[in-house]
C-alpha cells in the first residue's frame, strides 16, 4: 500500500469519525430538544391545570355570591311580603275599630262618594261635612245636579273655594246623565273620562262604591307609603306616583278594597300626619322602615312648589244712599277665568308703590286717588272715603291682598279718559295726575257695567246675598260689614 493510499485511508477514517461525532451530537441535541419540549409541554399542561383550577375556584366563588345574593333577595322579598301582609292586616283591623262616622261612609251610593271626594280635595273633613250634607240635600241625584242652574251650584259650594271643582262636577253630572242614564258607571275608563275626575278620584269611586281593587293614591297615601316602606323618591314626580299606585294596588286584600283604601286615607289624616306623626299610636309602627331608621319626619321627599305671586288690590265697599240706602254694590266676574261668574266687591290691581317694591303698600292718598279713578273708568259713581280693612285671598298661584276702602255712592261725575288708567303715580304729591274730561258718567244702576270690569252689577242687601255666589273672602267681608251696620243701628236706638 502506497503512502498515498494510507493517507487516503486515514482521511476516510477521520471523516467517518467526524460524521459519527456529528450524528451523536445531533442525536444528543435532538434528545435535549425533545426533553425540553416535553418539559415545556408539561409546564403548559400544568399552567392550564392551574388556570382551570383558578377558574373553578372563581366560578365557585361567584356561584356562592349568586347564591348568597339570591338568598338575601329571597329574604328581602320574604320580609317585604311579610311587611305588606302585616301592613294590610293591621291597618284594616285598626280601621274597623277607629274609623270616623262620616256621612258619605254610611252608604255605598257612588254619587255621594263622588261628591265627597271632590269636596275633600284640598279641604279638611270637618269643613266638608256641612257642605256635603247641604249639597246632597239640594242635589240628591245626578239628574238634579245636571239640571240645576250653575248659579245654584256655585251658591251651594260657596265658601269651599276652588270653584272650578263645582263647575267640573256639574259638567260631569251632565255627562253621566246623557251617557249612562244618570248612574255613575262601574268602569275605570268611563269614570276617568268624566270632567274633573283624575286617577285618585277614579280609584276612590271605584274602590269605595264598587269594591273594585283600584288604588286611590293622594298626598296622604303617598306620605304613609313613603314612610312605611322608606321610599325616598320625590312624590312630586310622575314616575313616583305610578310606583306608589302599583304598590298600593298590591297591598289591597282580596275583597277589601273599599275598607282598605279608606283605612289608608284615615291613617294619613289622623295618625301619619305631615309634621308630627303619632308613631306610638300607629297600628303598623312595628314594621315602619322610616321610624326604624329615625327619618319619619323627613319623608316624604317632595320638591317645593313655586310660591304664589303676591298681588295688592284695591277693593271698593260702596255704600248706597237714597234708593240704595242699606245696600252695597257688587259685580259679577267675567264668564271665564279665575272665579268665573262669581260675585264680588269691585276691585282692581294696585300700581307699584314708590321704589317698585312688590310687598310695599301704596300710600293712603295715592290708593284713594287711584281707586276713585278706577271707579270712574268702570262707570261707577262713587267716591272712596277711608280705608276699612285688609283681607287676603289665597289661590294656588297667586295671593290677593285686598285693601278695602269704604266708598259713598255719588251723583254723576266726570269720566277720565282711558289713558288715565295708565297714569304714573307721583311720589312727591302722593297722587296720580289729574286728567280733565267733560264726558259724563251715568248714575250706576242695576245691570249697568263695563265689560272690561266683569259682567253684571247689582245693589244688594244682606237678604239678597242668598241669591248670589261669592268667593269666601268677599262673603266674609260682606257679612262683617252688615254685622257692623246692624250693631250700629242697635246702638243708635
Amino acid at each position: 500500500m502506497t503512502q498515498q493510499d494510507l493517507q487516503g485511508q486515514r482521511e476516510r477514517e477521520e471523516l467517518e469519525k467526524r460524521e459519527k461525532r456529528q450524528d451523536l451530537q445531533e442525536q444528543e441535541e435532538g434528545r435535549d430538544l425533545k426533553e425540553g419540549q416535553a418539559l415545556k409541554d408539561q409546564d403548559e399542561v400544568q399552567k392550564q391545570l392551574d388556570i382551570k383550577e383558578g377558574q373553578d375556584k372563581q366560578d365557585q366563588c361567584e356561584q356562592k355570591v349568586q347564591i348568597d345574593l339570591k338568598e338575601g333577595q329571597d329574604k328581602q322579598d320574604q320580609e317585604l311580603r311579610e311587611a305588606k301582609q302585616y301592613f294590610s292586616y293591621h291597618l284594616l283591623e285598626w280601621y274597623q275599630g277607629q274609623k270616623r262616622d262620616l256621612p258619605w261612609r254610611r252608604h255605598r251610593n257612588p254619587y255621594y262618594i263622588w261628591i265627597s271626594e271632590i269636596m275633600l280635595q284640598q279641604t279638611r273633613v270637618d269643613t266638608v261635612i256641612p257642605y256635603f250634607n247641604r249639597f246632597i240635600e239640594r242635589f240628591p241625584t245626578v239628574e238634579s245636579l245636571a239640571d240645576a242652574p250653575e248659579e245654584d251650584v256655585l251658591k251651594c259650594w260657596e265658601g269651599l273655594g276652588y270653584y272650578s271643582r263645582a263647575r267640573n262636577i256639574q259638567h260631569a253630572a251632565k255627562q253621566v246623565k246623557v251617557l249612562y242614564g244618570g248612574q255613575v258607571p262601574n268602569d275605570r275608563e268611563a269614570v276617568f273620562s268624566l270632567k274633573g275626575v283624575g286617577p285618585y278620584t277614579a280609584g276612590a269611586i271605584l274602590s269605595i262604591a264598587f269594591n273594585r281593587p283600584e288604588p286611590a293614591v293622594d298626598g296622604n297615601v303617598m306620605r304613609v307609603l313613603s314612610r312605611y316602606f322608606l321610599i325616598e323618591d320625590d312624590i312630586a314626580k310622575g314616575p313616583t306616583r305610578v310606583k306608589m299606585e302599583h304598590l298600593a294596588a298590591e297591598l289591597i286584600p282580596e275583597g277589601e278594597a273599599a275598607s282598605f283604601n279608606q283605612a289608608l286615607m284615615e291613617l294619613g289624616a289622623l295618625v301619619c300626619t305631615p309634621k308630627s306623626p303619632s308613631c306610638l299610636t300607629c297600628p303598623v309602627m312595628e314594621h315602619c322602615a322610616a321610624r326604624l331608621a329615625g327619618c319619619e319626619t323627613s319623608l316624604p321627599v317632595k320638591t317645593k312648589a313655586k310660591p304664589p305671586r303676591p298681588e295688592e288690590r284695591l277693593a271698593a265697599l260702596i255704600e248706597g244712599r237714597g234708593a240704595h240706602a242699606g245696600q252695597v254694590l257688587i259685580r259679577q266676574r267675567p264668564q271665564s277665568g279665575l272665579l268665573a261668574r262669581m260675585w264680588e266687591l269691585p276691585h282692581w290691581q294696585a300700581p307699584p308703590a314708590e321704589g317698585g317694591a312688590k310687598s310695599a303698600r301704596l300710600p293712603e292718598a295715592a290708593a284713594l286717588d287711584r281707586l276713585r279713578r278706577s271707579l270712574r273708568q268702570a262707570g261707577i259713581s262713587a267716591r272712596p272715603e277711608e280705608h276699612w280693612m285688609a283681607a287676603e285671598h289665597i289661590f294656588s298661584h297667586i295671593v290677593w291682598t285686598l285693601q278695602v276702602y269704604r266708598c259713598r255712592e255719588e251723583d254723576a261725575l266726570p269720566l277720565p279718559i282711558a289713558a288715565e288708567g295708565r297714569a304714573v303715580y307721583n311720589a312727591d304729591t302722593g297722587l296720580f295726575p289729574e286728567v280733565d274730561s267733560s264726558i259724563p258718567v251715568e248714575r250706576f244702576e242695576d245691570g249697568n257695567a263695563s265689560p272690561e270690569d266683569g259682567g253684571a252689577v247689582r245693589w244688594i242687601s244682606r237678604e239678597d246675598m242668598a241669591n248670589y255666589a261669592f268667593p269666601n273672602v268677599f262673603l266674609k267681608l260682606l257679612n262683617l260689614y252688615f254685622d257692623e251696620q246692624e250693631e250700629k243701628a242697635k246702638s243708635e236706638k
